[in-house]
């Protein structure tokens, strides 16, 4: 079942701008609990989710979202990726598996955008699920966390897939939980959250590792709780979500703020985070990439409660 928003509660897509550091109302819903903006290559809209389908979202405004003919995939979740050229979005599913819908229209679609889709993910078997967050500046990698139903419980590693289809690589192979595996807007790198810097869960840091495969290196060394880095396109800034310490995974509705580092990190705690904004959100507020194509705004979603 999707998540819903509560009573009172209502959800709010904003644009903040980095050099200003102000934030702007694009639109609100007390309806629909949207989550996880994309912003298109061409900078004219944001795709976002809601209710197990995909939505459109014109920048300017000039039009409520839309929702983006998705022919026949299962209910999706929030993890989705724009191809570099715009034609496609990836996105994952609730059965565990990765598909391609193109975003310009097909014969058979039904909306302006959407229409056949394709499985980019293999079968792995059923205790097996794959969560898109990445893609490369070639679109032709799509970063994931495979989520594996083992005998002594549940692992979260970093793997790759052709977004053609084929073989899956997988980078990490352990037993600490990690999450948000995202290229660098140079593919060089590959940056990830991680429980693996913690002697007990509920420290996630942020870590990245070279594509080329090799070992991961500590990002962020403070005592909050940090998840999902995402690279501006210049290559200048990464921006990511903090939640309290001790908080355990990404939950909803917690009062969290959006930091700002240089893309090499805090170099071992000697570069202190810049705080963007502070809101009540978590769970959607940004947890796939979100920047703009002149790294100099990005998208976000909150969830206030009156």
């Amino acid at each position: 079942m999707p998540r819903k928003l509560r009573p009172c509660q209502s959800a709010q897509l904003y644009v903040l701008d980095v050099a200003s550091g102000e934030s702007t109302l694009l639109f609100e819903s007390s309806t629909l609990l949207f989550e996880a903006p994309n912003w298109s290559p061409d900078g004219n809209w944001l795709v976002i989710n809601g209710d197990g389908n995909l939505y459109r979202f014109p920048v300017d405004g000039s039009n409520a979202p839309e929702q983006i003919d998705l022919a026949g995939v299962p209910e999706i979740n929030n993890d989705h990726v724009i191809s570099p050229d715009g034609r496609t979005v990836y996105v994952s599913a609730e059965d565990g598996h990765i598909y391609a819908v193109p975003l310009v229209a097909s014969a058979d679609a039904t909306a302006p955008w959407g229409g056949s889709h394709r499985r980019v993910s293999n079968d792995r078997g059923d205790k097996f699920r794959y969560y898109l967050h990445g893609i490369s500046p070639d679109g032709a990698t799509l970063a994931y966390i495979g989520l594996r139903h083992g005998e002594v419980g549940v692992t979260t590693n970093v793997f790759t897939i052709p977004a053609a289809g084929g073989p899956d690589t997988q980078y990490t192979d352990d037993d600490y939980p990690d999450d948000g595996a995202e290229f660098s807007p140079d593919g060089q790198w590959i940056y990830f959250n991680s429980e693996r810097a913690g002697l007990v869960p509920g420290h996630a840091q942020l870590f990245r590792m070279p594509a080329a495969g090799g070992k991961p290196e500590q990002l962020t060394h403070d005592d909050r709780v940090n998840w999902f880095p995402h690279v501006s396109p210049d290559g200048k800034h990464m921006v990511y979500i903090s939640f309290p310490p001790g908080t355990l995974g990404h939950p909803a509705d917690l009062h969290v703020s959006l930091r700002l580092l240089p893309p090499d990190g805090d170099q071992g705690g000697t570069v202190a985070p810049r705080e963007l904004v502070r809101l009540f959100g978590g769970q959607g507020t940004i947890n796939v990439p979100s920047w703009d194509p002149t790294s100099t705004k990005f998208a976000y979603v909150a969830y206030p409660i009156e």
